[in-house]
């Protein structure tokens, strides 16, 4: 781990060292120096020229759409579909698929989340569909969160809706004994 370390050390301070000297010691071990001690001899390390990356600036952003720019909400209709409205949602695994409806559609540089009870389920991204997995039984809330560079621009009321799963030990699901 110690000669990784001073190799990258080496590497990046190539430029300015202007010889490299190698040579072992009285234990064995390799030693790398600019200065060669008195009296022993060293090997002339040639290192090659250093790599060099040309980095580029990331391109700007799209502009924002003018009902952004002008502060307004971007969406004029944001809603949940997949869920019953009245009736609870009966999923036994807890897995069901929820939509996302945008009026306009979604547009370019903007990412949608989900995010059930407060707890974003996916990373944000163009997808107007998921599917959410192992929710528990009960009462939850979705909402729908509209991004712009990394931040909410635009979020759904929450939709509340309540998750019906068989109760592993329910009385009907108990083996009745043979007769």
């Amino acid at each position: 781990m110690r000669h990784a370390l001073f190799g990258l050390l080496l590497i990046i301070s190539a430029p300015a060292i202007a010889e490299i000297y190698k040579y072992t010691d009285a234990q064995g071990n390799t030693v790398f120096t600019n200065q060669p001690p008195e009296g022993i001899s060293v090997d002339r390390v040639e290192l090659p020229p250093a790599n060099t990356v040309n980095i580029q600036t990331p391109p700007a952003p799209p502009p924002l759409p003018e009902r952004e720019q002008a502060g307004q909400a971007p969406y004029q209709s944001l809603t949940i579909t997949g869920i019953p409205d009245e009736a609870a949602l009966r999923a036994n695994n807890g897995t069901f698929v929820v939509s996302a409806e945008l009026d306009p559609p979604l547009q370019r540089g903007h990412l949608l989340r989900f995010v059930l009870d407060g707890i974003p389920q996916a990373a944000a991204g163009s997808a107007t569909s998921l599917q959410l997995n192992n929710v528990e039984r009960g009462e939850h809330r979705l909402q729908i969160e509209v991004l712009s560079n990394g931040r909410v621009i635009q979020r759904s009321e929450p939709e509340r809706f309540t998750v019906q799963r068989v109760h592993t030990s329910s009385p009907a699901l108990r083996q009745r004994a043979a007769p």
